[in-house]
């Protein structure tokens, strides 16, 4: 099944309003695949230009404008970003946000970042380390249910903050994980209140889709199913 179907299927079974995503860190570019034209002010800010059809890539310095995702993604920060990060760390830590015991916990890239590629799955040029689906609670629970089917969730629970940290998570463990995303994320992509995103390992990504429409399908059986019986005086 083709990078393009696969994209398409997941948009169209799911009834998605934007495009699941394809990452990939690698190298080098791809020919033709061009630097994002300037930094976005948290990485999560890439995840929205692919999702609206942008194909290209990133270089560490991308990810400075964001020590937190560039701590999840593996970044070298120079010691001025650092420090940045460091001041960060302290005001989360006083407001309560995090404790500094959360740090050591949050997934981060272990492999050197070179540079990172975004597009649209279905146009993607490159193979994807990670798919990243952002839907809402119902489109999402379907997904999750098709990665159960084909083996690719995760035990674990519902992750938070930081949303990209479900990045590195995926990759690591080589299963699906979930984010109910973080404040961050949510100004800077827009993420709705209602909505989160489920992260596919790329080399799954096929199982997922073939289990889906028999998910979707069931779904639409049982929900049938469960409004006519709610209706149903008891006995």
């Amino acid at each position: 099944m083709e990078l393009a179907m696969q994209g398409t299927l997941l948009q169209e079974l799911l009834n998605l309003e934007l495009p699941p995503v394809a990452i990939a860190f690698r190298d080098a570019a791809p020919p033709n695949v061009p630097r994002i034209e300037s930094p976005q002010p948290a990485g999560c800010g890439y995840w929205r230009l692919a999702a609206k059809g942008k194909i290209f890539y990133t270089e560490a310095a991308d990810h400075y404008t964001c020590p937190v995702g560039a701590h999840t993604h593996g970044v070298e920060l120079p010691a001025n970003i650092a420090a940045e990060l460091n001041v960060l760390v302290q005001r989360m830590v006083g407001i309560q946000y995090i404790t500094m015991e959360d740090i050591q916990k949050i997934p981060r890239r272990r492999d050197p970042f070179l540079l990172a590629l975004y597009a649209p799955l279905a146009e993607a040029p490159f193979e994807p380390d990670v798919v990243l689906v952002r839907g809402t609670v119902k489109q999402l629970m379907l997904l999750a249910e098709a990665a159960q089917a084909a083996g690719v969730a995760a035990g674990g629970a519902t992750m938070g903050r930081p949303t990209c940290a479900v990045l590195p998570q995926t990759l690591q463990s080589g299963h699906a994980a979930a984010s109910f995303g973080c404040i961050g994320n949510r100004v800077y992509t827009g993420l709705g209140d209602d909505e989160g995103y489920y992260c596919l390992p790329g080399s799954k990504v096929v199982e997922v889709v073939t289990r889906l429409p028999a998910v979707a399908e069931a779904n639409r059986q049982l929900e049938s199913f469960h409004k006519a019986r709610a209706t149903t005086p008891a006995s």
